[in-house]
């Protein structure tokens, strides 16, 4: 396996970095616009397409490339399983390539729709491609958001620290990516009112630069006309840093040693 790493490349690793976190969003962000702009289904539908996304999009990429699919878990991956640092900046700069792609073609696909229902393009439907404090309209503040982020993320890495350790009670059977996209769908469902759970830098940044380049003009503030853009991406690295650190102190140190690391760590650490 580590040779067959090797023998991909790291542009072989980016490709399907690119490619899953396209996946991942043309799940998610088109299921935000179906249910804001055109009012078919709910918050639940919004948070299981985004939990399939995620899921379908680590199939894609998995074999190759690990299948990170965001920046917070590339660096807690860097910090604390030895993923090499060189790889770091160009998988996370795939990863938001990936999401600013796919937001274009949700954007493309779901033009009149949009325009039907925010002919202004304003704050209304800014949801469908970023996050907001409390959504756009709840009495949360940046700092607010700022904490959720963080709590967020944290509880995402940990959770993904620990299924992907063969030493913990980890899935069998190829089962990883699902079980990795329902913790995605749980954080929606119990984490989603303050920040619309963004837990993934790329997956925000990169469609909120696609709607700024299509008319959002208001795509980098918030509601308090605040440069919202920025806490999306530094909250969730770290919160990946706490919960990845969480984890390894506290769960990891007490495994029995008897069997092997987590076989995505072992390949990513040889890559």
């Amino acid at each position: 396996m580590v040779r067959n790493l090797k023998a991909r490349g790291l542009h072989g690793e980016l490709a399907a970095e690119f490619v899953g976190t396209l996946i991942l969003i043309l799940f998610g962000c088109g299921v935000v616009a179906q249910v804001a702009a055109a009012g078919i289904g709910d918050h639940d539908s919004i948070a299981w397409a985004w939990g399939l996304g995620v899921t379908l999009g680590v199939y894609v990429a998995a074999k190759i490339s690990g299948a990170h699919l965001n920046p917070a878990v590339t660096i807690a991956l860097a910090v604390f399983k030895g993923f090499s640092w060189r790889k770091v900046a160009p998988y996370a700069l795939a990863q938001t390539a990936g999401a600013f792609v796919a937001a274009m073609l949700v954007r493309w696909n779901y033009t009149e729709v949009l325009n039907a229902a925010d002919p202004g393009l304003t704050m209304k439907t800014q949801g469908v491609f970023s996050t907001l404090p409390g959504n756009g309209t709840l009495p949360v503040g940046d700092w607010g958001a700022f904490r959720d982020q963080i709590i967020g993320t944290a509880i995402l890495v940990l959770v993904i620290f620990a299924i992907t350790d063969l030493r913990n009670s980890a899935p069998l059977a190829n089962m990883t990516p699902l079980v990795v996209g329902f913790s995605v769908v749980a954080i929606g469902m119990a984490w989603g009112t303050n920040a619309g759970y963004a837990i993934n830098p790329a997956r925000d940044f990169g469609p909120r630069l696609a709607s700024w380049l299509t008319g959002y003009e208001t795509a980098f503030r918030d509601q308090y006309d605040f440069p919202y853009w920025w806490i999306p991406i530094v909250a969730p690295i770290l919160g990946g840093l706490i919960g990845a650190a969480i984890y390894k102190f506290f769960i990891e140190r007490y495994l029995p040693a008897e069997e092997p690391a987590a076989v995505p760590a072992k390949e990513l650490q040889s890559a």
